[in-house]
């Protein structure tokens, strides 16, 4: 095992098993109740005892990024969907309206991430405030103060993208029901929070705040939130977007990554060697999670068919059931583009690339509406993934069928490449959330959009910047926002960023796969069902 492999696997011991706090989520306020605090002989004085006492706020992190979260990024977009294939993964409708677009404020993603980010603000809040009260002055008590309070400006930020107005609540013990803040004042109050909280962040990054917000993760979600602030308070922020990023431009703390380790970036052996990696959420199977969420990344139990349970050596069959789309597919258009190599398409082969990856099943099996005289009889067949997704089946149901013809549609990603020394399906990869490669990317679009250039920097040399290390294609002579759009697609697929770019680039509205909703109401989601019961003073999101 590498060493920066044992070293990230330490920290997250660290952060799952010191000073854990039972919660119980709360909907309706933000808070979490105390159940095990901090006591006076284990107060925090060092910063490796400040890193430990932050493991709630961690822990609670990890929670639905994986999964539930990622899914409603993705599968509500052109990059990903998840049709029932013989009923299975219907689940109650939840993937069918999320792909149409006509979700409801009864949606169990819906609900369920609203109530995890819900429980990351209240623990930090509960954290912060014993800190606050009880820790004595000092650097270490800054940082470690500074850092939970980025965990929480990032959960508020993914609260205002997907959910617009919503509650602000930073005072722990306080439950006085909270009606929604207007979007704009989430936003001030998020870039307010990351602001006082620089200063004192560390401005170190590898092995030692690996997992952890340093200064160059508030730097990155600020430039995100300036990119998109026109969308979110009515206000043009390019030129702080650009900023932002000249700050971690000129760190010289991070790099691309060449082309031989693009595609290693994401296995199950990634942390903090990968260059890129500005802050990233570690997971490791043997994590303990004392908080209601699954806190996995289970990405190859969706993405890998299930026919190819010996090509990837997984001791579980996947379910196989998500693939993407071929408007999505589109964009890999580049023959000679490394990022290629992060989907399955066409004909499948063993990991040696001759040997062709079989099924032997029956007539029947293969074809459920098999017409011929023989639906018992064997049939082998070569695999082979095709790009469209049809609903043979039942298309009220989104049912494309319960065959191998069925389990076959649509191209898979396998990003985030199966973990094979996993025996819980929960892989050893960690999932990053801001990258280099998005710095530049963010930067050539701001200037695109009207921001001032700087650092002697063009969108024209950014991009080719990125893509020098991405394809062997020839330079580019020229390049647009359209294109930059199309490259982000490349860069970020399967990454939790689709959705926040449709919608800033207008294509959210747009139609795709069987999805012709053009709603604007839908670029965010309803306040769920349960958080309006609990929380009378929440007023639903227009168009609910």
């Amino acid at each position: 095992m590498l060493k920066t492999e044992i070293m990230k696997k330490s920290y997250i011991k660290i952060l799952s098993s010191a000073f854990m706090i039972g919660i119980m989520a709360s909907c309706h306020d933000l808070e979490v109740p105390v159940t095990t605090e901090l006591t006076t002989d284990v107060f925090p004085t060092t910063t490796e005892q400040y890193i430990s006492a932050s493991g709630p706020a961690y822990v609670a992190l990890r929670g639905n990024f994986g999964a539930e979260y990622f899914q409603q990024q993705s599968y509500t977009t052109d990059e990903g969907i998840m049709p029932a294939r013989g009923g299975n993964w219907y689940d109650g409708g939840q993937n069918q309206t999320f792909h149409y677009h006509n979700w409801t404020v009864d949606n169990s993603y819906i609900n369920g991430n609203w109530t995890w980010l819900s429980t990351i603000i209240g623990v930090s809040n509960q954290t912060i405030s014993i800190l606050r009260s009880k820790m004595p002055e000092g650097a270490a008590k800054q940082t470690g103060l500074s850092e939970i309070k980025m965990v929480r400006a990032f959960s508020y930020f993914m609260m205002m993208d997907n959910y617009g107005n919503v509650p602000l609540d930073t005072l722990y013990g306080d439950f006085t029901p909270r009606t929604n803040t207007p979007r704009a004042q989430v936003f001030d109050f998020i870039e307010k929070e990351i602001k006082e909280a620089l200063p004192y962040l560390s401005d170190v990054s590898g092995v030692s705040t690996y997992g952890r917000a340093n200064k160059w993760t508030a730097y990155a979600l600020l430039a995100k939130m300036y990119l998109n602030a026109e969308y979110y308070t009515g206000t043009k922020r390019y030129d702080d977007c650009i900023a932002a990023c000249d700050k971690i431009m000129s760190s010289g703390l991070y790099a691309i990554e060449p082309k031989s380790s693009y595609l290693r970036m994401f296995y199950p052996s990634n942390g903090p060697q990968m260059k890129e990696f500005i802050f990233a959420i570690p997971y490791d199977p043997a994590a303990t999670n004392t908080f209601p969420f699954r806190s996995v990344n289970n990405r190859s139990r969706y993405d890998v068919p299930r026919s190819e349970v010996k090509k990837f050596s997984l001791p579980f069959t996947p379910a196989g059931c998500a693939s993407t789309l071929p408007e999505f597919y589109a964009n890999f258009n580049d023959k000679d583009d490394v990022r290629n190599g992060q989907w399955l398409t066409g004909l499948q082969y063993m990991n040696d690339g001759v040997t062709p990856v079989t099924v032997t099943t029956t007539n029947l099996g293969y074809d459920q509406f098999y017409k011929g005289d023989n639906p018992s009889g064997a049939y082998t067949y070569q695999v082979n993934l095709t790009p469209q997704i049809t609903l043979r089946q039942d298309v009220s149901a989104f049912d494309a069928g319960n065959d191998e013809i069925a389990w076959h549609m649509g191209y898979r990603n396998i990003k985030f490449y199966p973990d094979a020394t996993s025996m819980n399906r929960n892989q050893n990869n960690d999932i990053p959330i801001f990258r280099y490669s998005d710095i530049l990317l963010m930067k050539a679009e701001a200037i695109l959009r009207g921001g001032a250039a700087t650092l002697g920097h063009t969108p024209l040399i950014l991009v080719n910047q990125l893509r020098a290390e991405r394809t062997s294609a020839a330079a580019l002579s020229t390049v647009d926002l359209e294109f930059v759009y199309a490259e982000r697609a490349r860069e970020f697929a399967w990454e939790g960023w689709r959705r926040n770019d449709m919608i800033r680039f207008g294509k959210y509205e747009g139609k795709w796969g069987f999805k012709t909703d053009s709603d604007i109401n839908h670029r965010i989601f309803p306040i769920p069902r349960v958080a309006l019961q609990l929380n009378p003073s929440l007023k639903q999101n227009p168009g609910y």
